[in-house]
């Protein structure tokens, strides 16, 4: 089994592609070799191929490193199930998570939702959304300060306080202050929650 990651960049047409494409690319670098795992196609849409219990995190990041730029944000879906044909490029390539993940990546405009999983259980897609529901209430508010330290604490899971303040040059104390308004403890929990559930999907999800 495995998770496809099908997104896009919000108020890509307001911001030039230089400030966001770098940032992109280099995330995704790090999680595979383009484009076979990962691809950024049509200006500012992209799909990411990577493992079920890594693809919340990833796509938390994304979002978190996203808005972190001013005025930019993204959408995404995240589809479990088979590759049944793999092509040049994760966009060119088939089956159950690259289904689920377009099908369901449709619907978020209609539902004006930036985030969304299909799993291909029903009853445990309703209860995985809802829970992130609850969570975009405040990510998708996130300021890029706030953004910058749930992405750093992301892809710098052992990072200290004190490393993160020296970084970015401030006090220890305001580290911690953002921390609080990125409602980073409960980023992690999400996190923690989410592969508690997926363990329920089995290796090859047909329900629908």
């Amino acid at each position: 089994m495995i998770a496809i990651i099908t997104g896009d960049i919000i108020n890509s047409e307001k911001n030039i592609p230089q400030e966001w494409m770098p940032v992109l690319k280099g995330y995704f670098s790090k999680l595979g070799h383009g484009p076979k795992d990962w691809e950024i196609y049509r200006g500012d849409e992209f799909q990411i191929k990577t493992k079920p219990e890594k693809a919340l995190a990833i796509a938390i990041s994304i979002k978190a490193l996203v808005k972190s730029l001013k005025g930019l944000d993204v959408r995404m879906s995240i589809g479990f199930g088979n590759e049944t044909y793999v092509g040049n490029s994760v966009s060119e390539s088939n089956g159950t998570a690259y289904q689920r993940s377009g099908r369901f990546f449709d619907k978020l405009k209609k539902e004006k939702l930036n985030l969304i999983v299909a799993t291909g259980i029903e009853e445990l897609d309703k209860e995985l959304n809802f829970v992130l529901r609850l969570a975009l209430d405040f990510m998708d508010n996130w300021s890029p300060v706030s953004a910058e330290i749930v992405a750093m604490v992301l892809n710098n899971p052992s990072i200290s306080q004190t490393e993160m303040a020296t970084i970015l040059h401030i006090q220890q104390s305001a580290i911690s202050q953002r921390q609080k308004r990125a409602r980073l403890d409960l980023v992690l929990e999400l996190l923690d929650y989410y592969n508690t559930l997926i363990k329920k999907v089995p290796n090859d999800t047909t329900v629908y």
